[in-house]
């Protein structure tokens, strides 16, 4: 007993020491220098956003909502592949979970996109819808995005199917419909409530992951701001610009908070045991109760 707490001791003394050391070294050296805000810079990019501001916007939003619909396919037709009795296409899925969610997203955009480039096997040209233009670089990310969303989609989707009772599909098989048509008509519809609210969260990161596109130069909404920090009139300000960018992702994630909530009570409607009210904003976003009503 006292050999415990004499190494918790030690080990509280040991924190502190460290502590005071990294202190000491970063403010021992070094001189303090004024940094001269600009709150300018931060209003402007909030209610007079640059067109280079709105164009990230829409960009991280495009690409965030292309990459998940990409990956909501692929996580029903992994979640059906999983559940498969066919040994090779259930290992095909199994696989493919495998190695998506368990290797970084960051090493998977690099190989997707420099990787499968300087190979030749695959070259991301771009591609011209009349003369709206879609850059290489950014169908690489989406793709890179939607692989991996893919991955976890299968594990959600799968719980979902697996949360309806197996009498659904017997009955379904019993009054002469296929598998697809039985799964398609009866199972996921049903399966879809237990879906919506992880799958609505695996939006609300999508819409924060697109940030990990700077590595291939994707001028989504992080990377402008990042432009607007390293040259022009607003250059050398990232106190004032990043967290800019940080109430603009906000904004994105609180709008799709309330969607989502609107998308669940939808779903809840008719329900038996269904609250008459879903989560409230606060516990949504940040976990928080909202008051118990009397």
């Amino acid at each position: 007993m006292n050999r415990n707490l004499n190494a918790r001791r030690a080990l509280a003394l040991g924190g502190i020491v460290l502590i005071a050391l990294i202190v000491e070294a970063c403010t021992g050296t070094r001189r303090a220098t004024a940094y001269q805000y600009n709150w300018d810079i931060f209003f402007d990019s909030l209610f007079g956003p640059d067109p280079r501001i709105i164009h990230g916007i829409l960009l991280t939003v495009s690409i965030a909502i292309a990459a998940q619909l990409v990956g909501i396919v692929l996580g029903v037709l992994g979640a059906l592949g999983r559940l498969s009795r066919q040994r090779p296409i259930k290992w095909v899925a199994n696989t493919y979970v495998w190695i998506f969610r368990g290797t970084p997203l960051l090493v998977q955009i690099m190989i997707i996109y420099f990787g499968f480039l300087q190979t030749n096997i695959l070259r991301w040209d771009d591609i011209a819808l009349g003369s709206f233009i879609i850059p290489g670089a950014v169908l690489a990310g989406t793709t890179a995005l939607a692989l991996n969303e893919g991955a976890y989609m299968t594990e959600i989707v799968r719980a979902g199917i697996m949360a309806v009772d197996t009498g659904q599909m017997e009955a379904a098989r019993s009054l002469g419909m296929t598998y697809v048509k039985a799964m398609r008509r009866i199972v996921l519809p049903q399966a879809a409530r237990v879906i919506v609210p992880p799958l609505g969260n695996e939006f609300n990161n999508m819409l924060k992951t697109t940030s990990l596109l700077v590595i291939i130069s994707v001028q989504e909404l992080f990377v402008t701001f990042q432009i607007l920090n390293g040259n022009g009139p607003t250059s050398f300000h990232p106190f004032e610009l990043f967290l800019a960018c940080a109430v603009w992702f906000l904004l994105l994630t609180t709008i799709w908070g309330f969607i989502q909530g609107f998308i669940e009570r939808r779903l809840e409607r008719g329900t038996p045991g269904a609250p008459e009210r879903g989560p409230s904003w606060t516990s949504r976003l940040i976990g928080m109760r909202a008051p118990a009503s009397r």
